[in-house]
């Protein structure tokens, strides 16, 4: 008897946008719902439920909707369930539940993320922003400097990557230039047409070297994943995608301490559990909340050497849907929109079944790797189509 296996079975997605008018929890249904018809399940056959980083009431906008509210919503009936900040990263949720299908704890699980963060700002009465009165824990050693934003963060990551590697701003926006020309040719993309090379230098700087288009915005959607038992794949009507290996990691979750990114030690860890290595990839989904982080991805996946990510993706020919490894193919974050994370994933299935449209990478990808996170914590996907 082999080892047991954990699949994608199935993906939905609500509507994208900003400021929509539609409910979070309605969004969440909605994706619900498209990934249920997607795999060929009803509401009763999930057994498990999964969310990063559940409900914050303190930061509604940021994650408005709990694994409770959705087990309450449908009805489930659930054996195993979880939804907590304290993990690697976003998709380290879909590890955690390939992990409980594996030891037999549920044989389909329900994985989603939905963010508000825009139409939560248009209703600060629904969704009363942050107010502190001081500052405490690790807060207390950014926020009285106003280094307030992760733009500030990894900026600092950024700046090093310039001094000490030789990266410059025209390889940086080789990032954000491939997204908007992917988004353009994705439909539920925020993002309607492609950026010049004018226009992103055109762009007002946010925190340097990072200008308006280095950095994603506000987004209100929710993307679903189901994971299901591969010894419940004779429940599924679609075409599975099987978890071939994930991780994780965690340095500390003090943004101004940790030396690298999570990125390096999360990317070679992957490989340490799976039978492949970096060349046998067909696709990149690489998370890219700013335009410098898949960059931190390609160097530590071991696609391309520590300090030669921007000269790897320079010029934007490698990245592209033609190119040796085509890149956030939905056009990412920067493009697609703030799905945080998961958006990697459901784009990765997308792929693999062939179904991408005028985005489609040709060739019949069957290997993708899908990750989250870009400050200290971090987690990734290796995806197989069997």
């Amino acid at each position: 008897m082999g080892e047991p296996q954990a699949y994608i079975s199935g993906i939905g997605m609500s509507e994208v946008g900003v400021r929509l008018k539609r409910r979070p929890l309605l969004l969440t249904v909605d994706a619900i719902r498209e990934a249920l018809d997607d795999a060929g399940l009803v509401a009763g056959q999930i057994d498990g439920v999964a969310t990063y980083p559940g409900k914050m009431p303190t930061y509604l906008g940021f994650s408005p909707v709990s694994s409770d509210d959705v087990i309450e919503a449908l009805g489930l009936k659930t054996r195993w369930h979880l939804g907590a900040q304290e993990m690697t990263a976003q998709l380290g949720a879909i590890a955690a539940a390939a992990m409980a299908v594996k030891a037999g704890r549920a044989r389909h699980v329900l994985c989603f993320r939905t963010v508000y963060e825009a139409g939560a700002l248009a209703d600060p009465d629904e969704y009363p922003p942050m107010h502190r009165k001081d500052v405490s824990g690790a807060s207390q050693w950014t926020a009285p400097f106003y280094a307030i934003s992760a733009a500030n963060w990894v900026a600092q990551y950024a700046t090093r990557h310039m001094a000490r590697y030789g990266m410059t701003r025209e390889q940086l926006s080789a990032i954000a230039i491939n997204a908007h020309r992917n988004a353009a040719l994705n439909p539920r993309a925020i993002v309607k047409e492609p950026l010049s090379a004018d226009k992103y230098f055109a762009a007002r700087m946010i925190s340097t070297p990072f200008c308006l288009y280095d950095c994603d915005r506000f987004t209100d959607a929710s993307t679903v994943i189901i994971v299901s038992a591969g010894d419940a794949l004779d429940e599924i009507t679609a075409t599975p995608v099987r978890i071939a290996a994930t991780a994780g990691s965690v340095e500390r979750y003090s943004w101004d301490q940790a030396e690298w990114p999570g990125s390096y030690a999360t990317g070679k860890a992957l490989w340490e559990h799976s039978d492949y290595g970096p060349s046998d990839l067909d696709i990149a989904q690489l998370y890219d909340g700013f335009a410098f982080h898949p960059i931190t991805w390609l160097e530590g996946l071991g696609i391309c050497p520590i300090g030669e990510g921007h000269r790897f993706v320079e010029g934007g020919t490698r990245i592209a849907l033609d190119g040796v490894l085509p890149m956030n193919t939905s056009g990412g974050q920067l493009g697609a929109g703030r799905l945080h994370g998961f958006g990697f994933a459901h784009e990765s299935v997308v792929q693999m079944r062939g179904l991408g449209g005028d985005r489609q990478v040709s060739g019949n990808p069957s290997l993708a790797v899908a990750t989250s996170g870009g400050g200290p914590m971090a987690a990734a996907l290796l995806l197989a189509r069997d």
